[in-house]
């Protein structure tokens, strides 16, 4: 080998010989641009993803992972998001296999206070119905976006507010889609204050969002004990495919509630989630890849995932306004004085925990500044938590 091909070779090996690929014959207009600039479009759009995470918080503990990761498999020849790359083993080992959001839906488990769902047990109700917006997205993806069933299925799951269900659901239907779905559905948690408060107000009445609920009762040591192990126990009668998620999430809470392993429950709250918080990010980020990424698949996936989000926030509220609307006809019809529901706390049931509580409890403050509804939206706020592991199971049992 001469001077001259040695020095070409070189040349051939470096980034910016590789950053813009030549024209594809076969292309014309905004697809032949994608693929010449389709390594400087994602490596943009990283850096845009990592001044969210840092200059405006949107979830940095996930989406400053998820950008850099993505920065790093759009590195042209590195190969670093290959199946033999740092990323590509981390994937397989963490995101193929599932192991990751399970372990992150223990942490959340044992950070999270059931005291407020097992005190006020109706508000399960308003989690449920904000999983509509889940099977409503499922079906407009599948109907009129021309989305596969198992697609569909990861596409829908957005609707939960839940980045580690929908990353776990999506590594199991449909890990083509994992990128776009990922940062859809984590952007979309960041959100939770912009995107349901108008939703809250076009929904209700100021009368309605002025409405105060009672102080919860005190719950018990044993009731938060006894309670992990029933819902545990229901989801292996009724709906087995959860019970990984599920089993996560209750073994965590249990190890909390229990109050005799403060060492396995610190290290589930601390230690142990933010590690795989950080390789859950790198390793999603690695499907963000300009060949993954930049589609018209994408685009509707986002398009999708607000609907989905927005169909779940007024799938709460809605619900919350059907059960006074029962409430208030059993009150004439017995006479008695049940209390009303605030309908704010019915957008709580979206499993994006605590955000979408302090939103509800927020948008009542505006209308009533008396009106502290932070403990009541935990409520149906934590059941969404739980409502949206169901609702990957019955996914999987679905589209699988």
């Amino acid at each position: 080998m001469n001077l001259a091909e040695s020095l070409e070779k070189l040349w051939s090996s470096t980034g910016i010989a590789n950053f813009i690929l030549p024209a594809d014959p076969e292309l014309s207009g905004i697809e032949q641009f994608l693929h010449m600039f389709g390594s400087p479009v994602m490596l943009l759009l990283c850096l845009f993803l990592l001044w969210l995470g840092i200059k405006k918080q949107y979830e940095p503990l996930l989406l400053i992972p998820i950008a850099f990761g993505g920065f790093l498999s759009n590195i042209p020849v590195a190969g670093i998001a290959n199946p033999d790359g740092f990323l590509g083993i981390i994937y397989e080992a963490g995101i193929h296999q599932g192991i990751f959001p399970l372990i992150i839906f223990m942490g959340v488990g044992a950070m999270t206070d059931f005291g407020p769902l097992i005190a006020n047990p109706k508000t399960a109700l308003l989690g449920g119905a904000a999983q509509f917006g889940i099977f409503g997205a499922l079906l407009l993806a599948l109907c009129v976006f021309g989305f596969t069933l198992p697609q569909s299925g990861a596409i829908g799951i957005i609707g939960g507010a839940d980045g580690p269900t929908s990353i776990y659901v999506t590594s199991k239907l449909a890990p083509e889609l994992l990128g776009a779905i990922a940062v859809a559905a984590y952007s979309y948690m960041a959100l939770v204050p912009v995107i349901q408060p108008p939703i809250m107000k076009a929904l209700t009445t100021k009368e309605e969002r002025e409405i105060q609920m009672e102080q919860l009762r005190t719950v018990t040591k044993r009731e938060k004990i006894v309670f992990p192990l029933v819902v545990l126990s229901l989801c292996v009668i009724f709906l087995p495919d959860a019970c990984p998620l599920i089993g996560a999430l209750t073994f965590g809470n249990l190890c909390k509630e229990c109050g005799v392993v403060e060492r396995l429950s610190d290290t589930m709250q601390n230690a142990l989630i933010n590690i795989v918080t950080i390789f859950l990010g790198l390793s999603v980020g690695s499907k963000l890849s300009a060949e993954q990424f930049l589609t018209t698949q994408t685009l509707f996936i986002l398009v999708l995932g607000i609907t989905a989000f927005a169909l779940a926030t007024a799938g709460g509220v809605l619900f919350a306004k059907a059960m006074n609307f029962f409430i208030k006809l059993d009150n004439k019809l017995t006479g008695k004085n049940t209390p009303l529901i605030n309908p704010l706390i019915g957008s709580a049931g979206v499993s994006a925990v605590p955000m979408a509580a302090r939103v509800a409890n927020k948008v009542g403050m505006e209308a009533n500044p008396q009106n502290f509804l932070l403990m009541h939206a935990m409520g149906p706020n934590v059941a969404g938590v739980i409502g949206s592991g169901v609702a990957a199971g019955i996914l999987l049992a679905l589209c699988g």
